[in-house]
Formats: C-alpha cells, sequence, structure tokens
C-alpha cells in the first residue's frame, strides 16, 4: 500500500493513515530499517509544528521508534527547515517533522529527512 505522497503523508487526524496506531508503525517500520543498518547508535529526531494533534500522535510515533531500538529526541515546535538543518547537523540517521504544511487545521502528517538534511528519498520511503 503506498502511503507517501511527492512530500511526506497528510491527511485528517483520525481517518484514514492519520492517527495513533498508524504513527506508532510508521515509526517501527523507520526504526527497523535504521538498526538493520548496524551503524554504532541509531538516532531519529522529532519536531511538529503547533497543530494540537501533534501533541497527540507524537508519543505513538516515539514509541513505534524506540520499540525498534533506535534513540529518539523530540524537539518540540519547529520550523521544518529547521528539523532538516539539525538532523545534519546531530548526525540523525531520520528527522521526522509531524506537520500537514499548508493544509487544514483539522489535518496532519509525516515529513521525513535523510541523515544529510535532505528529503529522505522515495526509494528509502518505498522499504518502509
Amino acid at each position: 500500500m503506498k502511503y507517501f505522497g511527492t512530500d511526506g503523508i497528510r491527511g485528517q487526524v483520525n481517518s484514514g493513515n492519520i492517527n495513533g496506531d498508524m504513527f506508532f508503525k510508521f515509526g517501527l517500520a523507520a526504526g527497523k530499517y535504521f538498526t538493520n543498518l548496524k551503524k554504532r547508535k541509531q538516532t531519529a529526531i522529532i519536531a511538529k509544528d503547533t497543530r494540537l494533534s501533534g501533541y497527540a500522535l507524537e508519543p505513538a510515533l516515539v514509541s513505534g521508534l524506540a520499540s525498534a531500538g533506535m534513540h529518539v529526541y523530540t524537539l518540540g515546535p519547529l520550523p521544518t527547515n529547521g528539523l532538516a538543518m539539525l538532523t545534519k547537523s546531530m548526525n540523525a540517521n531520520l528527522g521526522i517533522m509531524i506537520t500537514a504544511s499548508h493544509n487544514l487545521f483539522y489535518d496532519n502528517g509525516l515529513k521525513l529527512f535523510g541523515p544529510d538534511g535532505l528529503k529522505l528519498s522515495d526509494k528509502i520511503q518505498k522499504k518502509n
């Protein structure tokens, strides 16, 4: 099943793929992918915009990542470009932005960044 569009996933919260259960599963899948790379320390950092739903979705995402063995840092509300920069400067394997960008307030979603601070490649997203 395809979850990711051209720039992450987005949709209405608690409808379709934007809910706590799916965020846990996304975290677990991403965590397993990166821990299977056998790098010394697997690290994910998470930031979000100020949508209230981000505060409900973030713990599920953290749980999935931690269940797969990743070290997770939550940074709170940040601009997306700030998370991209910090993903690279903190040497994180993965940066995850919880946001729906310009969508309406009842939407939310995820954007994924690789260790270089750039959008995670489509090839890696399809593996998850």
